[in-house]
């Protein structure tokens, strides 16, 4: 018989590592954009980070304290995968430019 308590919890992890992976998507870029110098471009790419960070931050909180709370977790909302599939592609984005 299967058990249904270990998909949300193996959901949650993976929401957890995606999470650990963005921050430090957003810490190297950050780190490496003002390492030569904090001019207004590499600053204004440090902002842009973060602000993407924190959107996937925030949807990603949201999802992880749903699977957490519920018996029976709801499918998360076409509107919040959008959101943090595009954080995830803007923030590796983002970061690898302010790398090169």
């Amino acid at each position: 018989m299967r058990d249904p308590g270990l998909q949300p919890e193996r959901t949650r992890l993976a929401w957890r590592r995606t999470t650990l992976a963005c921050t430090v998507a957003a810490v190297l870029g950050a780190k490496s954009a003002l390492a030569g110098g904090s001019g207004p471009a590499r600053v204004a790419g440090c902002a842009v980070c973060l602000l993407l960070w924190l959107g996937f931050l925030l949807v990603a909180h949201h999802r992880i304290r749903a699977l957490a709370s519920a018996v029976r977790p709801s499918a998360l909302a076409p509107r919040h995968a959008t959101t943090a599939a595009l954080c995830t592609v803007a923030l590796a984005v983002c970061a690898t430019v302010l790398v090169t």
